[in-house]
């Protein structure tokens, strides 16, 4: 007997009837914080990438697995992506790591169908992440979603409200806000270290190569074109559209800015105590030395943000050759914290401080320096809230996933409202006086996968 009081739905087609509509009927889980109780996971999105010469399978959803196979009691039922391909070799890995073999699915919607699933956990491409989560929310499912959590700002409300509405827990997911170094590192700034803080500026300066021009393609088999694009415009098969390069198109990707600035904005925002959305956003830009054919996204973008009080957020988006800045330590993908006595130099790893006007090193920590007993992540964070029922432990709940993707989303927006400084009203969630830019903070369903109302 399961030690876990599963979910029950009410069936004759009321979980179909949530996933493209009204809310399903459930019954929440009754689920002890006893370490002793299991809990089930689907793994959505197994891999980013597929290295072709050696057959190796990369990608954030194999990070996932293994980061939940650390977690006491913690099983993976079922894996699930549109590429059938990859299976073999993950239900290898998790027979490994976990005993049992998963199911496997291709369609997440008939995941959410299994009552003994408790947590889905997210790793598909950008343009699914808010869909998948509200489906879950409605399905009774807990949540794990990768940065960003929304392809666009108004999807990223969307999440916010279904999160509440069905009384979910969901994490997003940003590891750095586990991060024992990194947590000191913030609570040193609300204690005063560098001052009064006036301003926070992200660098991802990280060279990417070209992916050059593949005409379209007949969909290998295995792979499921349709759910794979889902709600975005229906595309011919093209392997650029498809594996990692599927970021660097506006239909399924948010640019460098979404893919990897996203973890310096998060880190700015709450460095800075910023609960809110900025007041004014300008962003500069363009796509060079790559024939524009190969992709759509920029990626030179340097964006500025204000909020009302005057506090500065910039993000430095590079993915050309670039020098490094400061120490080798402190350049290339970093956040700076400044102050008016100082600054902060925080990566994923920790931070170093820098005091007075010479900069002079000052207090610093790495996740290195804590007893490996004490180290968490946003999955171990996300199982104890699930067995605790504790949304309030949540090292990053979806709100302040939301707030930090909408940085990109507004910076994304400005670019291609045509780079001008646009002002924003953080109460209405979207542009003042600007048709063009808001165009850009939502998008067109394609059916049936259509965000619910």
């Amino acid at each position: 007997m399961k030690a876990i009081q599963r979910r029950t739905f009410i069936r004759n087609s009321a979980l179909t009837a949530g996933v493209f509509g009204a809310a399903p009927a459930y019954i929440p889980a009754m689920i002890s914080n006893s370490p002793n109780n299991r809990i089930n996971v689907a793994v959505v999105g197994i891999a980013g990438e597929r290295e072709r010469k050696r057959g190796v399978i990369r990608g954030r959803g194999i990070v996932h697995i293994r980061n939940f196979s650390e977690i006491p009691n913690v099983s993976i039922r079922t894996i699930c992506d549109v590429d059938e391909r990859l299976f073999p070799q993950n239900e290898r890995l998790v027979e490994e790591l976990f005993g049992p073999k998963p199911k496997t699915e291709v369609d997440f919607r008939k995941v959410l169908e299994d009552s003994d699933i408790d947590v889905v956990s997210l790793a598909t491409p950008d343009h699914w992440h808010a869909l998948q989560t509200v489906w879950a929310c409605q399905a009774g499912k807990d949540v794990y979603v990768e940065k960003p959590v929304s392809h666009n700002l108004a999807e990223g409300r969307k999440m916010v409200e279904a999160t509440e509405k069905y009384g979910r827990i969901v994490q997003s997911g940003i590891c750095y806000r586990s991060s024992r170094a990194v947590k000191e590192g913030i609570q040193l700034i609300r204690d005063g270290i560098l001052g009064k803080p006036y301003m926070a500026r992200g660098i991802t300066w990280r060279y990417r190569v070209p992916i050059g021009l593949f005409p379209n393609s007949p969909v290998p088999e295995g792979v499921h074109w349709d759910l794979f694009l889902g709600p975005a415009p229906y595309r011919p098969f093209n392997i650029n559209r498809f594996l990692y390069h599927w970021h660097w198109f506006w239909d399924t990707g948010t640019a460098e800015i979404g893919n990897n600035g996203i973890y310096r904005m998060d880190t700015a925002r709450w460095a800075l105590g910023k609960d809110t959305h900025p007041v004014k956003v300008q962003c500069s830009g363009g796509l060079f030395g790559r024939d524009p054919r190969e992709q759509e996204v920029p990626n030179i973008m340097d964006v500025t943000y204000e909020y009302e009080d005057g506090t500065i957020i910039q993000n430095e988006m590079r993915g050309l050759p670039t020098n490094s800045e400061g120490s080798p330590e402190d350049s290339g993908v970093r956040c700076f914290i400044y102050g008016d006595e100082g600054y902060m130099a925080i990566s994923s790893n920790g931070y170093r401080t820098y005091m007075g006007s010479k900069g002079k090193p000052g207090p610093s920590k790495s996740e290195d320096d804590f007893p490996e007993a004490e180290r968490s992540n946003g999955w171990k964070n996300l199982i104890a809230c699930v067995r605790s029922g504790r949304n309030q432990d949540l090292d990053n709940p979806i709100i302040e996933g939301h707030l930090s993707a909408s940085l990109c989303h507004l910076g994304i927006a400005c670019y291609r409202a045509g780079k001008q400084q646009l002002t924003f009203d953080p109460t209405t969630e979207t542009f003042v006086n600007h048709p063009e830019a808001n165009r850009f903070l939502s998008r067109d369903y394609r059916h049936p996968y259509v965000m619910p109302g």
